[in-house]
């Protein structure tokens, strides 16, 4: 199945936050829903997609403090990411999906460092300031609103943290030839995103610049990657061979962005310091680590070992198969 034909599949399961959930919730802002779908065996697993799976891991390794304290992926889905992450003594993958979760704990629920949770980006129920290092890859594309999202990932991290972000590159080479050859109408030089297909969107790296910069967020280093995405390039080099080669022009490709993908390490200056009265991973229950997704009171408490309950709403919120679910209380 191709990336178009799966984005345009998954527009069915197209939803937007559950108010019963929470008044508050964006319900202007749409979000796109995994649930139940294939997207591991569909989009990754045999599908060829080995080269794109082996640049990203580059980049990422390229762009992470190797160890933390804590390390979150938003979006994380099955956690096909996930073996990057173990230098840290506790890994969140957050993702909409709770199926794609139940893969992720199929996975690596055996490994206690792990914690899974199931929620609604546009109402995070992270905590503040909890996140050492953040990382969000081949989600932004997805998002119908980029600043209200960077509005809820700036506040999870500390002024020593790091934000791992990747974006779909609207300004990339073979748009660029498209449209100066009128082969398209769309110019990719005009700023703002573009929806190729019902959510799914890619993005001016100047636009980009200016809503990270909005959001508090202050760019270090900007790579270009996947610029071999070519199906002469794929069938017949090696995804490894790719892979290397692709990095070599990771940084050129930061600095003049013609590559489908750009990732970019950031950081939160103007964020506080690191809560004083959080724990360190494994010292107490996960209480600590969340916030009321509805009104955004926290910390939350302990109603026994599954159950935890919003001091002012009164909301709980459970843990099932290891994943502790925020889309909806209890």
């Amino acid at each position: 199945m191709s990336a178009n034909n799966m984005a345009a599949a998954n527009c069915t399961a197209i939803k937007k936050p559950n108010n019963q959930a929470d008044a508050t919730a964006p319900a202007s802002i749409p979000v796109i829903d995994y649930e139940g779908s294939g997207y591991r065996q569909d989009f990754w697993e045999g599908q060829g997609r080995e080269y794109e799976d082996a640049v990203e891991r580059i980049a990422l390794k390229r762009l992470l403090p190797p160890h933390g304290k804590r390390i979150a992926e938003i979006g994380a889905g099955f956690g096909r990411l996930a073996d990057l992450y173990l230098g840290y003594d506790q890994i969140v993958l957050f993702d909409y999906s709770r199926t794609m979760l139940a893969d992720a704990v199929r996975k690596w629920g055996h490994d206690p460092r792990f914690v899974f949770v199931a929620g609604n980006l546009y109402q995070m129920p992270l905590a503040p300031g909890t996140l050492d290092t953040l990382v969000m890859v081949r989600v932004m594309h997805h998002l119908a609103d980029v600043p209200a999202a960077l509005a809820q990932l700036q506040p999870l991290l500390h002024q020593r943290s790091t934000a791992v972000l990747e974006y779909a590159n609207k300004r990339n080479l073979k748009a660029v030839l498209r449209w100066l050859t009128r082969q398209q109408r769309w110019s990719p030089f005009d700023p703002q995103p573009l929806e190729f297909v019902s959510m799914n969107f890619d993005f001016h790296p100047g636009w980009m610049a200016a809503k990270m910069k909005d959001a508090g967020l202050r760019v270090d280093e900007r790579l270009g990657a996947s610029h071999f995405r070519l199906p002469a390039l794929k069938n017949n080099l090696p995804a490894r061979l790719l892979a290397r080669l692709d990095s070599r022009l990771f940084r050129i490709g930061g600095k003049f962005p013609l590559a489908p993908s750009i990732f970019v390490r950031t950081a939160a200056p103007a964020a506080a310091e690191r809560p004083q009265r959080e724990a360190r991973p494994g010292e107490a229950g996960p209480a600590h680590l969340f916030r009321c997704p509805s009104c955004t009171a926290q910390p939350l408490a302990a109603v026994g070992p599954t159950h935890l309950q919003c001091p002012s709403c009164a909301r709980q919120y459970r843990q099932s198969d290891r994943i502790w679910d925020f889309k909806l209380p209890v």
